[in-house]
């Protein structure tokens, strides 16, 4: 933890995001394991008693020094004792919450210090306001203990540290400790005094800014408790609180601007010049920070669902989404700092929520409306029952006038013109009823700064997974049109300003050879330490220099356009591969068995394309990725490969004379074939609807490709060294199909409880399922495996056009001794090759493929 904090340290003395560190480190390490301090330096008094002298913490728990004012992060600092305490009233009637943090402000009425040079002209801030004062101790100094959302102890936090943190009657602000404060040690508290007639004190007034709610007095506490992120009372029993805590503490260095859940209030008053500057390069052309906040009425797991969708749509590196609650819509002062507000609720508004929102559109705000009853002057919402939540046709006008066709849910309303005034109303999308079209998406203009609102009352914030109530009709009907589904907020989001431009591509990362198996591994090991330089510690090759790290070795900074490969990799070495799942599913004899993993590549048949001539044969080499950034597919055509999808390469070697390397077309059809049977030979997941389309494509039914396989090969000697290259979608449901979609299909279906699967668990699977098939396949030839490809494949009986929509007309009939597809028409059985040709799904065409 020293280490970490050490680094914070570093971090914020050089880049001087104080307010955003302290923001962040709060949200991170809170939830009761350790306690922050914010205090004031000054000499120690030794005319007050020992347990009333402020002392400083220990040096090592320093977090953040500003002028005289620090802050210590330490052990909990427990808070059970309250008996010559006096209760404040408040806590009797209000619902503590397990997300809020107790603390205890110290104060004294000493004269206040100079200014320090680390201040700012921000507000004044009235401490009662942003907490719930509970009880306080007599004498001096002057110390109460409280409660507060996370988010405004951030506020307390920064402003005292700011030197403007207010309190009433003269009193000067010395100290402010978080605290494990048990609700059992209040209640000790009144019951004494009950029994000694002493009635609670009025509480200070309580600000609309405090999350806490006023309600009956509650409930005993029970032995359960909720789980929540950021939560500081806990039972100190529960080890997935430990377990969170040590998590959080050791995640604390990676805080940033873009991590924290708080309204930034920050960008109109940087401390010093270097911030505003830096801040300067995140603003975009309106002058307004890049602040996209989204009300979602409370709901956070609405909140999460919104945020990922926009992150999916817009340019990440460039804005910051925020969660606008409903009290900081009405008091905060957002207004001016918001670049978008995206409105994604359906409940109906307040009148006072209403004025706000419309304000800010009055001001020359942007506001995307999803589904929300907000109608600004010129519009009315009229119910549309019959339609909520079925299925409808969109026709979206796109800004070049072309026009966009897609299956989309309804709302359940409408828009009409009311013809009473207001601004321009724009017709962008409508949506088919029995009675005739219905206004779906428009656009708005609103007051004389050119505020202006795109409102939908068509749900595209619906993943088509998140319909409950489908079925496999509904579900592929809004899959099929999930990616315009992605064009049209696209369009509207680049309308009202924001960059939807892909982010930058993210640089590679090293190269870490994971050990499955000693023998093979120790194989590999000793042929590479043969063929790295010596002198340099590279391996060449086709690719490029591979910058060799052994065991014990510091990692070098490598140079330009090298690579990096670990041969002794962490026992961390990602968050997005597991080797325990994928050694635990890998049944093979050799293939897969000595792993080149690396977070982020080119593509994976980069990876070995320059070492599969060189390496030793029985080696088993396979590269495996979680991200490429030039995925490729069939033709020279792109393969977009996000997170979530199963990318990997296998090295396979065959002799020429085999009945396999006689039939080298086969082998393609023979690794779709174990993609497809890694899910549906596992128990429980048989009907997961999988199929196969000639040459090498994987899909889901005969309705959208989720993957595919490509096949390279060399030449050398009598021996066919071929890399097999793999790709499909196991949990990245956007923009198209996952197999994780097909699997909570089943569940919702069937009202089974399977679980997701992995990537890892689908690529050992695949590996050992293709290892027996080219075994069985080398035996007895292609009639062993031919029923099975046309069990899963779609074409059986299905009558096409060959070349153009014009062309001759046949049946698909099957696959021919080569692997080539066979159709029948009027000159009899023809053979097609895959080399150049592909099965159009959609128009049931054989064509020529064109680069």
């Amino acid at each position: 933890m020293l280490i970490t904090l050490c680094y914070i340290y570093l971090w914020v003395r050089y880049q001087r995001y104080y307010t955003t560190v302290i923001r962040s480190a709060l949200y991170r390490l809170s939830g009761g394991h350790s306690s922050f301090t914010f205090c004031a330096l000054k000499p120690e008094r030794v005319d007050l008693p020992r347990e009333q002298r402020v002392k400083a913490p220990r040096e090592d728990s320093l977090f953040l020094r500003l002028g005289d004012r620090v802050i210590y992060i330490t052990e909990p600092q427990a808070c059970d004792d309250l008996s010559k305490w006096t209760l404040l009233g408040s806590w009797l009637v209000c619902d503590r919450r397990l997300e809020n943090i107790a603390f205890i402000i110290e104060a004294t009425s000493r004269q206040k210090l100079p200014a320090s040079p680390h201040r700012t002209n921000k507000k004044v801030l009235n401490w009662s306001d942003y907490c719930l004062p509970l009880a306080h101790s007599p004498g001096q100094p002057y110390r109460a203990v409280a409660e507060a959302s996370l988010e405004n102890f951030s506020h307390l936090g920064v402003a005292f540290m700011e030197d403007r943190l207010h309190m009433d009657n003269g009193l000067i602000p010395e100290k402010i400790v978080s605290v494990l404060l048990r609700e059992t040690a209040l209640k000790e508290l009144f019951r004494q005094q009950q029994d000694g007639r002493i009635e609670p004190r009025d509480s200070p007034r309580l600000s609309r800014k405090s999350s806490l709610r006023l309600e009956e007095q509650p409930e005993e506490l029970s032995s359960e408790h909720q789980h929540m992120d950021g939560h500081h009372l806990h039972l100190s029993s529960c080890h997935e609180c430990l377990e969170l805590e040590n998590s959080t503490i050791l995640s604390v260095k990676f805080a940033s601007v873009e991590n924290i859940p708080d309204l930034p209030d920050d960008y109109a008053s940087a401390a010093d010049d270097d911030e505003e500057e830096e801040e300067s390069a995140r603003k975009n052309a309106s002058g307004k920070p890049p602040n996209v906040l989204v009300f979602t009425d409370g709901c956070e797991e609405r909140f999460q669902k919104i945020r990922s969708l926009l992150e999916e749509c817009v340019d990440t590196a460039r804005y910051a989404i925020y969660h606008l609650r409903p009290q900081q819509a009405l008091s905060e002062p957002w207004l001016e700092n918001a670049l978008l507000l995206v409105l994604a609720t359906d409940r109906t508004l307040t009148p006072q929520l209403q004025l706000r929102f419309l304000s800010y559109l009055s001001q020359g705000g942007k506001l995307l409306g999803l589904s929300s009853t907000l109608c600004p002057a010129g519009l009315a919402l009229r119910p549309r029952d019959a339609l909520k939540d079925r299925i409808c046709r969109l026709s979206f006008t796109k800004a070049d006038s072309t026009e966009l066709q897609m299956s989309v849910l309804s709302s359940g309303s409408a828009y009409v013109r009311d013809g009473g005034g207001g601004g321009e109303v724009e017709l962008w999308g409508e949506i088919g009823a029995p009675d005739g079209k219905e206004m779906a998406i428009v656009r708005v203009t609103h007051g004389e700064d050119s505020g202006e609102a795109v409102l939908c009352q068509v749900r595209l914030e619906t993943a088509p997974d998140a319909h409950d109530a489908q079925g496999s009709a509904d579900f592929s009907e809004l899959k099929m049109s999930n990616a315009r589904r992605y064009e049209v907020l696209t369009e509207i989001l680049t309308s009202l300003g924001l960059s939807c431009e892909l982010s930058q591509v993210p640089p590679h990362s090293p190269i870490y050879l994971l050990h499955t198996h000693t023998e093979q591994t120790g194989r590999f090991l000793r042929w590479l330490r043969a063929q790295t330089n010596a002198s340099d510690g590279v391996l060449r090759s086709a690719a490029g220099g591979l910058k060799v790290v052994w065991s014990g070795d510091e990692p070098p900074d490598p140079c330009e356009g090298q690579r990096v490969l670990h041969t002794d990799p962490p026992e961390s070495f990602s968050e997005h591969f597991s080797l325990q799942t994928y050694r635990r599913h890998l049944q093979t004899q050799t293939l897969g068995r000595t792993v080149l993993y690396a977070d982020v590549t080119s593509t994976t048949m980069d990876l070995l394309d320059g070492l599969m001539s060189q390496s030793p044969q029985e080696t088993g080499l396979i590269a495996i990725a979680a991200r490429q950034t030039q995925g490729k597919g069939r033709g020279g055509n792109a393969w977009l490969s996000p997170l979530g999808c199963a990318m990997f390469t296998l090295h396979l070697q065959l002799p020429v004379d085999s009945r396999l390397g006689q039939r080298i077309p086969f082998l393609q059809h023979l690794a779709a074939l174990a993609v497809v049977e890694s899910v549906r030979t596992l128990p429980g997941y048989e009907d997961v609807d999988l199929r196969l389309k000639w040459p090498n494509d994987i899909y889901y039914s005969n309705l959208m490709k989720l993957g595919g396989v490509l096949v390279n090969s060399t030449f050398i000697g009598q021996t066919f060294n071929l890399l097999i290259g793999c790709g499909f979608n196991v949990s990245n449901s956007n923009p198209t199909v996952c197999i994780n979609d097909l699997v909570l299909q089943q569940n919702r279906e069937h009202g089974r409880g399977l679980e997701p699967l992995t990537s890892a668990q689908l690529i050992a699977r695949s590996v050992t399922l293709l290892e027996r098939y080219v075994s069985e396949f080398q035996l007895r030839g292609p009639q062993a495996l031919l029923p099975l490809y046309y069990r899963r494949w779609v074409h059986s009986g299905t009558r096409v056009r060959l070349w153009s929509e014009d062309g001759p007309e046949a049946e698909v009939v099957g696959l021919d001794e080569n692997g080539f597809l066979q159709v029948m028409g009027d000159q009899g059985v023809v053979s097609v090759q895959p080399d150049g040709n592909s099965f159009d799904m959609l128009r049931n065409l054989v064509v020529t493929k064109t680069s």
